[in-house]
């Protein structure tokens, strides 16, 4: 009786269980220009697998297929709009510098005798540390923190990632397939929607 009463228990199906609304979809739309095939990755794993880095969460990653259907057709980045129903968030396609590019806050400490304040610095301020030893115009030296940004010399490995992998900004006469990174999060696939500008109009794709 009691194992009787344990299958019980397991058959009985979790109604109450939520399950996660999906995060990845696809759709297509096509004009005498050009056909356009998309699939979008909303979530974490799905952008991981996509560029090998999750992007902190902050971007929406769609892959996109286009063929020419007459002659040759520009691709830019400007082309594509990606929007949502949900709260009217829309956002062109980023740059892969525009997403990894690094830069590295160098902090140095600029140092002025006493006498009446303190020198204003050259390079722009990010911070400052208030006057050691008392107010202005006293003999004691003020201290400020005073930061530039240096691009880094050696590139995050990620941008090339990221460049490798986007859709190229070329001329194209046959079909080509690239990745196009939105900065965009937290959005439900059924709400997405992807703009595309062609030489005979604006495409649109909804995701399913």
């Amino acid at each position: 009786m009691r194992l009787v009463a344990l299958l019980a228990v397991f058959a009985i199906p979790s109604f109450g269980a939520s399950h996660p609304s999906p995060r990845t979809g696809s759709g297509q739309s096509a004009n005498g220009a050009v056909s356009i095939e998309a699939t979008v990755y909303g979530d974490l794993d799905s952008v991981k697998n996509a560029v090998t880095d999750d992007l902190g969460g902050h971007y929406i990653v769609v892959r996109v297929r286009l063929t020419p259907n007459a002659g040759t057709i520009p691709v830019q980045l400007d082309d594509f709009l990606l929007k949502t129903d949900k709260d009217g968030e829309r956002s062109h396609a980023y740059a892969p510098t525009q997403i990894a590019g690094q830069g590295v806050l160098i902090v140095t400490q600029v140092s002025t005798g006493g006498g009446g304040g303190h020198s204003q610095a050259a390079d722009p301020t990010y911070g400052g540390l208030p006057p050691s030893g008392g107010g202005f115009g006293n003999a004691a030296s003020t201290v400020g923190a005073q930061g530039k940004m240096k691009q880094e010399e050696k590139e995050n490995p990620l941008v090339k990632t990221l460049a490798d992998r986007m859709l190229p900004e070329k001329e194209i006469s046959g079909p080509v397939t690239g990745l196009l990174y939105f900065p965009m999060e937290k959005q439900k696939v059924k709400d997405l929607e992807l703009s595309y500008t062609t030489p005979m109009g604006k495409l649109t794709v909804r995701f399913k």
